[in-house]
């Protein structure tokens, strides 16, 4: 027998697990765009259109997601399919959400990183790859605006050390960057316990850069600690998984070259889906077809896990202080990350080309405002020029 979501106000019955498979497989098809766009999506369909759940219910979920770490818009998907069909549903319309994004990356990971792929098909992931640099300043620095309007006047005195902080981990922490992440978070989680006891809490909470020792095991074992990190302890999603990758994929286990991250996480950008979608094709890269399933499948688990084991408590993680403040720490600490993340990707770019590229895009996305995919689609356009020409091309 179903499992059934929580009892609550429903203008029209539950669907059927054909119908959530159906209408959350279609917008894994056409969420082109990143999580504003499966917002949106998700919107239209659950609270305009099918009215299984109401505005409040939604922006309460909205916001629950992004306390959470992990990509939000997924666990927003797969939180909308509990609500409306109980566990059955998070699971089939969470997997319908995902699967058609990651079996596109992975497509498009065989031809790109593939041992001699055609000059035209390295021209067009060259292109694109020099321009991911730009997104990353892009996506960090949309996300500026938001968090600091979100931080009370003492938090403001931290603010700029958090960003510091993450900027910093960034170059050097490398892969264990989500500790210094979660040291800002705990830092602003007891500057407000202090303030909630009436004590003085310090202009600038201290925030310890920590390592650790990696982990062994082979591949398999390191692929699978990179995909846990992914998915289950990267505050800010999108972007800032990208230094928590780059350092383990191409500089500690090389799996990849410099070159074939950029195209990685390019490709993770213009295929429809979460962005941390990434993961699979440094799966890919590290142990074929199998390693990037693997990689997917337990990047996404803690997704799964948070909505079906909390999903009851969602509306009240939005109200949760503690949960806020880790948050206000974590959260510009990620977002300096992000922007830090662009040095090392422009660092990968090896062509002079490539820099003329980067320099239209960073146009095209920061003064002209025009889409990531657009911009990405235009940068592996005049990379499949400079091929055609018979310009060089990265190795």
């Amino acid at each position: 027998m179903t499992q059934q979501a929580p009892a609550a106000a429903q203008e029209y019955p539950p669907p059927g697990l054909l119908t959530v498979v159906r209408e959350w497989g279609r917008i894994g098809c056409i969420g082109f765009g990143g999580p504003p766009t499966h917002i949106a999506l998700l919107r239209a369909l659950c609270v305009e259109r099918r009215h299984w759940l109401d505005a409040r219910e939604f922006e309460d979920a909205v916001a629950a997601c992004n306390l959470l770490p992990g990509p939000a818009s997924t666990q927003l998907a797969i939180f909308c399919a509990w609500r409306v069909r109980g566990r059955l549903g998070a699971l089939a319309g969470g997997a319908a959400f995902i699967v058609p994004g990651l079996i596109l990356i992975l497509a498009l990971a065989v031809l790109f990183i593939a041992g001699s792929p055609p000059s035209w098909v390295r021209g067009a992931g060259a292109g694109a790859g020099a321009a991911v640099a730009a997104v990353a300043v892009q996506a960090g620095s949309s996300l500026i605006p938001a968090s600091w309007r979100r931080a009370h006047a003492a938090g403001r005195l931290r603010w700029p050390v958090y960003v510091a902080a993450g900027g910093a981990a960034t170059a050097t922490v490398g892969p264990w960057l989500v500790l210094v992440l979660v040291a800002c978070g705990g830092a602003e989680l007891a500057a407000a316990r202090l303030r909630r006891t009436g004590a003085k809490a310090p202009a600038v909470a201290p925030v310890p850069l920590l390592a650790a020792a990696g982990i062994g095991g082979g591949v398999l074992a390191s692929l699978c600690w990179v995909a846990v990190k992914v998915g289950a302890l990267s505050y800010g999603g999108g972007f800032v998984i990208v230094p928590l990758m780059q350092a383990d994929a191409v500089a500690r286990y090389h799996w990849m070259t410099g070159g074939q991250f950029l195209n990685a996480v390019a490709l993770g950008q213009v295929t429809p889906g979460p962005v941390v979608q990434t993961v699979a094709v440094v799966g890919y890269a590290a142990a074929g077809i199998g390693g990037g399933i693997l990689a997917a499948v337990i990047a996404f688990a803690p997704s799964f896990a948070f909505v079906l084991l909390g999903g009851r408590q969602f509306d009240r993680l939005r109200g949760d202080q503690r949960a806020r403040a880790f948050l206000d720490g974590a959260g510009p600490a990620a977002i300096g990350a992000i922007l830090g993340s662009a040095i090392p990707l422009a660092l990968a770019i090896t062509q002079p080309w490539q820099y003329a590229v980067l320099a239209g895009a960073a146009i095209l996305l920061l003064a002209l405002r025009r889409g990531v995919v657009a911009t990405l689609l235009c940068a592996g356009a005049a990379g499949l020029i400079v091929a055609i020409a018979g310009g060089p091309l990265p190795r």
